[in-house]
């Protein structure tokens, strides 16, 4: 049985992050195409390559972080799309500091 640590040791070896990396790369350039077809292909498509992308490209990271940046509600939807850990972490901390704001107002009205 293969355990975490060796999966990771098999995803993080070169040649496996330039394959994934390339066939995400296909996959997006692929999903325009599946898209045509009816249904919702075309977006799972994208989805899976900007995975991919995102999971074994520096460059790709740093462009999404800058789209974030610029756009950070749809930041906020692609990082619940992919299922991120810090878009749990920072949607935790969104989430108390609006509690706190609203207790803040609630407690400074009465």
């Amino acid at each position: 049985m293969i355990t975490r640590e060796k999966w990771r040791s098999f995803i993080n070896h070169p040649v496996v992050e330039w394959s994934l990396f390339v066939v995400g790369l296909v996959l997006l350039i692929v999903s325009p195409l599946v898209g045509a077809i009816p249904g919702p292909g075309g977006i799972i498509v994208a989805g899976v390559g900007l995975a991919l992308v995102l999971r074994t490209s520096v460059w790709a990271k740093r462009h999404y972080v800058r789209f974030k940046r610029w756009q950070p509600k749809a930041g906020r939807w692609t990082d619940w799309a992919l299922r991120r850990e810090s878009a749990k972490r920072r949607e935790a901390v969104r989430k108390a500091e609006e509690a706190q704001t609203q207790l803040t107002e609630s407690g400074g009205a009465s």
